[in-house]
């Protein structure tokens, strides 16, 4: 075979702000390989079918060097002469942002069995990192009891929309917030009691309605943060995921952190690879099966082309993106 295109999306520049699209993030079509004749050195080489785009990813483009992106994705092996892959087995992990990639070995990738034949891009959302996430965090940290009320940001997301069914299954009362109407509406529809646009409704003042919070899945900080310690019941249970609101802008000054002490909350912030080793094993043995019943929802929003890494990014920093943000590389 000929060598052929091996396009990739770039990180060009270290963002000021919200990163941009042709200056920060750049897409490079000038590349090609070989499949048939490039070395492999004992490894494989894998061609890109789906790549997730997540807000943490802003936090990640600090390194002067100039790179491929990288993110979790599935592929497909092409060519091996590893061991323990063959052609046409689809692998899970953290990938560079380019069609076709040569990998020494499973460091890090797992090989995906898919039997119950779910969509590559559910492997990237709600069966892959962000579902980890969810599942993780929520059962080492939520000690959820039935009864209690959970608040839950981002819930249109993929992270806190799986937060937002389990927290159901527990028996919580839920509130939700996102940022579009639409988000809210599908809020509602997996379960969420109390959903509502904080661009329009003042966060405070439905936590004062419908509070006091006994755990909190904290995705974006800020104000929201301030608004659910004031919220917080005696012994809450903070989960720190992320916090979005200060990626770009550097965020804003928390004033109710006494709250911690005067009321005895505990608040967790973790970083997910660090419990796999505990619960990944029953993750996968668990989620993909709800999923393929239909038992949990999950919405995706899949952009073709790497030559919209950068656009997709912005999206998802910014909350425009309405749904888990997927980029789609090639077909199987």
């Amino acid at each position: 075979m000929a060598p052929i295109r091996n396009a990739k999306a770039i990180f060009n520049a270290i963002p000021s702000g919200f990163p941009e699209p042709g200056k920060d993030i750049v897409y490079d079509d000038s590349k090609t390989i070989d499949i048939d004749r490039v070395a492999l050195n004992g490894g494989f080489i894998m061609k890109t079918l789906v790549l997730s785009i997540d807000p943490y990813m802003r936090g990640r483009m600090r390194a002067p060097e100039i790179e491929s992106l990288t993110g979790y994705g599935v592929g497909v092996v092409v060519r091996s002469d590893n061991s323990k892959t063959k052609k046409g087995d689809h692998i899970y992990g953290m990938l560079s942002h380019e069609e076709y990639s040569i990998h020494k070995g499973l460091d890090g990738l797992i090989i995906i069995e898919n039997e119950h034949k779910l969509p590559w891009s559910a492997y990237v959302g709600v069966v892959g990192m962000p579902g980890k996430t969810a599942w993780m965090a929520w059962k080492e940290f939520s000690h959820a009891k039935k009864g209690e009320t959970v608040f839950v940001t981002t819930g249109g997301g993929p992270v806190g929309s799986l937060v937002i069914q389990l927290a159901n299954l527990d028996g919580l009362k839920v509130i939700a917030s996102a940022g579009s109407d639409e988000k809210v509406k599908f809020m509602k529809s997996i379960g969420a009691d109390v959903a509502f646009n904080y661009k329009k409704t003042k966060t405070a003042d439905v936590l004062s309605k419908e509070g006091p919070i006994d755990v909190y899945w904290d995705n974006v900080g800020g104000e929201t943060l301030d608004a659910a310690l004031d919220a917080a019941s005696v012994g809450a249970r903070f989960i720190e995921c992320g916090m979005i609101s200060g990626y770009n802008t550097g965020g804003v000054p928390i004033h109710n952190i006494m709250a911690v002490l005067e009321k005895s909350i505990s608040m967790n912030g973790f970083i997910v690879f660090r419990l796999e080793h505990k619960y990944q094993d029953g993750f996968y043995k668990t989620i993909p099966a709800k999923v393929a019943r239909g038992e949990l929802k999950f919405t995706e929003e899949i952009t073709n082309g790497l030559d919209k890494v950068g656009d997709v990014m912005l999206a998802v920093q910014k909350g425009e993106n309405k749904a888990k943000a997927v980029i789609k590389v090639a077909d199987n």
